[in-house]
């Protein structure tokens, strides 16, 4: 598998790790921001850290059916990681702001599911997915992303997440920033602000 130091640089050679003042699709403010979209514009360097979270995910679940994957950043790597699994691999993407499943994707009663994500801060995407395998009476294993940026203050999910990377990049609430971040122009990179 590869390290943590590794999986590190790659963010960092393709760009993927950004510096600046961004908010979250959580609404949190943040002075760094990981951009995945970049690291899978470069497939044959997202790929190696593909193969390792694949691994790390053989070994945590067992028996998974399906994988959803939340639109827009989960779509490239729910499809990589379906690929190097072989399992079947569908998305759900907001309508009217709520996530559903569309183009003949469905969840059957009793599938096993895996939820993957590129980044998860506070899984509140994730938790979003976990209505639609709920509503379909299938059943949750788990999640897994490429980056963990979540601590335990923010994190709303209760289950194991596994990822390639755990990095600890401190959030704030919009009431809370620090007087150097308040003075950067704020950017909204994440998909769930666009109408």
């Amino acid at each position: 598998m590869l390290s943590h130091k590794k999986s590190l640089n790659i963010l960092k050679k393709t760009d993927a790790l950004l510096e600046g003042h961004f908010v979250l699709s959580s609404g949190l403010h943040s002075s760094k921001y990981v951009q995945c979209a970049k690291l899978l514009s470069y497939p044959y360097l997202a790929d190696k850290i593909c193969i390792s979270l694949a691994k790390k995910i053989k070994k945590r679940f067992k028996n998974i059916d399906l994988i959803l994957a939340p639109a827009m950043g989960g779509i490239i790597i729910g499809y990589e990681i379906g690929r190097l699994l072989k399992k079947e691999t569908i998305f759900c993407e907001r309508v009217d702001g709520k996530f559903t499943l569309r183009r003949g994707f469905k969840i059957k009663k009793g599938t096993k599911i895996l939820i993957i994500e590129d980044v998860i801060t506070t899984g509140k995407s994730s938790l979003e997915c976990a209505k639609l395998i709920k509503k379909a009476n299938a059943k949750l294993l788990g999640f897994a992303a490429i980056i963990d940026r979540s601590t335990r203050k923010s994190l709303k999910i209760k289950k194991k997440i596994v990822s390639q990377l755990k990095i600890n990049i401190p959030t704030f609430n919009s009431k809370k920033l620090p007087i150097k971040l308040k003075k950067i122009p704020i950017s909204k990179p994440g998909s769930r602000f666009i109408k």
